[in-house]
């Protein structure tokens, strides 16, 4: 299978991918389209700003939903993880429309997950915003 994406940058989640900047988040979270792939609510928003990279994502663990600070950076890591292996779904749909995506995954189980929970959200999460995207762009 060919990659657009080099098997250098493939794997990796740098600290370009994530999404920082007040402005940006709260742009994000007053403008962006929204839907739910349990265990997480998306949120995400196109835009043209294509300085920076095609992809930036932001992980919100609630307090209120994992009470514990152990269980939170928990989470946020294997999230980090399924993200950084299946990111490659996403940019190959998002890099030859040359629009910048900005997602926010936020966790509403009021427990832990495991890497498979996870790892199905994310994925369905990432097959519907493909869907998404090809939808507005056709």
């Amino acid at each position: 299978m060919l990659l657009s994406m080099n098997e250098e940058e493939r794997f990796r989640f740098t600290k370009k991918e994530r999404m920082s900047g007040e402005r940006r988040i709260e742009t994000l979270f007053t403008h962006g389209r929204s839907f739910m792939a349990y265990p997480f609510r998306v949120i995400y928003l196109e835009t043209a700003d294509t300085s920076t990279e095609p992809l930036s994502v932001m992980i919100s663990i609630p307090k209120k939903r994992v009470k514990a600070a152990v269980g939170r950076n928990r989470m946020k890591r294997l999230f980090r993880e399924v993200y950084r292996l299946n990111k490659h779904l996403l940019f190959d749909t998002i890099q030859p429309l040359s629009v910048h995506m900005e997602m926010a995954f936020i966790y509403v189980k009021d427990e832990l997950s495991d890497y498979v929970t996870i790892e199905k959200g994310v994925l369905k999460a990432m097959r519907e915003l493909n869907q998404q995207i090809r939808k507005e762009k056709c």
